[in-house]
């Protein structure tokens, strides 16, 4: 008997700390939410070497991130009556800053993967475009499929869909993962790599920017639709986040952004 009622007090005692954290845990998401609504600012989280995604500008001599991304945040921004502030940061430490709660959310073409989504919530997605290898002008004629890539240096952004495609389709002879696109272009000029898998839009802009490279004339496949991440369990801001992304969608205001980030991003050497 005694023993029976040590057994239904731990019980007691289990379920009640187990409400307590559930409790606990959703009111801590909430309060994320509603902090962002008292403070009146929303904290994004990028990686700014993504044209025309997110990138820097120089605009009346002033540096500025901007991109179609950026464009999106700045109207979940104004949904929300609040001001944004832009984080710029490695690609790879998106996440962890994210959880650490120093940053709100992400937009930054991420696509949401199964490892992602173990960690951090997604919204629905917004945009998808093909995949594609930059490389110097005087060797795309040599890159006509992907099978030609074969036994290359291969370089890729690191912690990305394009490192998992350069590792997964390519039999490189060398792979080197690097944290900035800029760094990688750079290994590319000083001919330290043979290509960069890229999304195509961001290959273009390097390209147009670039007179000595050029985008390959055959496509990797299809990206996964990418999406903008929030910490897990925030219901409340991810709730906002796809109210603002259906009215973008609906009303094709993502497209007009891609249209004049592309244009902003030809015109960044200037």
């Amino acid at each position: 008997m005694f023993k029976s009622k040590k057994i239904i007090l731990l019980l007691v005692m289990i379920v009640g700390v187990s409400l307590l954290l559930s409790g606990c845990t959703g009111g801590n998401n909430q309060t994320k939410f509603e902090k962002i609504k008292e403070e009146g600012k929303i904290v994004l989280g990028t990686a700014a070497d993504y044209p025309p995604y997110e990138f820097h500008k120089q605009i009346d001599g002033e540096d500025q991130i901007v991109g179609f991304d950026i464009e999106i945040a700045k109207e979940i921004a104004n949904d929300l009556d609040v001001d944004l502030e832009i984080k710029d940061m490695k690609f790879d430490g998106l996440l962890a800053a994210l959880k650490a709660g120093n940053i709100d959310f992400i937009i930054a073409g991420m696509v949401p993967t199964e490892e992602r989504a173990e960690s951090v919530d997604f919204s629905i997605p917004y945009y998808e475009a093909e995949q594609s290898f930059l490389t110097k002008v005087e060797n795309k004629s040599n890159y006509k499929k992907m099978s030609d890539l074969n036994g290359l240096k291969i370089g890729a952004q690191k912690a990305t869909t394009q490192e998992n495609i350069a590792k997964t389709k390519i039999d490189a002879s060398e792979y080197k993962f690097i944290s900035k696109i800029t760094d990688l272009v750079l290994e590319l000029k000083n001919d330290k790599i043979d290509g960069i898998v890229l999304v195509k839009p961001v290959a273009e802009s390097y390209a147009k920017a670039n007179g000595d490279l050029a985008v390959a004339d055959f496509m990797l496949g299809k990206e996964d639709s990418i999406a903008i991440a929030v910490d897990k369990g925030n219901e409340a801001l991810m709730k906002e986040i796809n109210s603002s992304l259906e009215r973008l969608l609906e009303k094709n205001k993502i497209t007009e952004f891609i249209a004049e980030a592309t244009k902003l991003a030809e015109s960044n050497q200037d």
